[in-house]
């Protein structure tokens, strides 16, 4: 048999075991919205505080201080469940990457003024709101530009 034919074959258990369809993962289908949650009536409303440390050699620790929410990257794209799943980082409203612990390394900015948000959603990606506002935080960073 050829090459191309086992190519194939391992190609498609590869997307069968992994659950992807031809390359398009959560991240690589864009910005697609979801429906927010509402944090239901009775429980303890999450809160997020970003908090931006200039890293000694270069970039930034962003530390994401969270209350009454648990990260949870076991309970990925799993059910929903308004305490816990993950955040997303945007840096000047591009979704950048989701965040599941409490630091995020980010190496580069570019120069000038940059918004650092981060909100947080549900293990199946919708955004936590409490009375119809995002749970989020925003912090804007100032980048000089390097000398050449």
């Amino acid at each position: 048999m050829s090459a191309k034919y086992w190519i194939t074959i391992v190609m498609a258990i590869a997307m069968i075991v992994t659950g992807n369809r031809l390359g398009l993962t959560h991240e690589s289908q864009g910005n697609h919205p979801h429906e927010p949650m509402e944090v239901p009536a009775g429980q303890p409303i999450p809160t997020v505080d970003l908090v931006v440390h200039p890293d000694s050699v270069r970039g930034w620790n962003l530390e994401v201080k969270v209350s009454n929410f648990r990260f949870a990257p076991e309970q990925a794209s799993r059910d929903a469940r308004p305490g816990e799943g993950h955040a997303h980082l945007y840096v000047n409203g591009e979704k950048i990457t989701r965040i599941y612990g409490n630091w995020y390394y980010l190496s580069t900015l570019k120069p000038g003024q940059n918004q650092l948000r981060v909100s947080l959603s549900t293990n199946n990606h919708q955004d936590l709101v409490h009375q119809g506002q995002a749970i989020e935080d925003v912090e804007m960073i100032q980048v000089e530009a390097e000398a050449n």
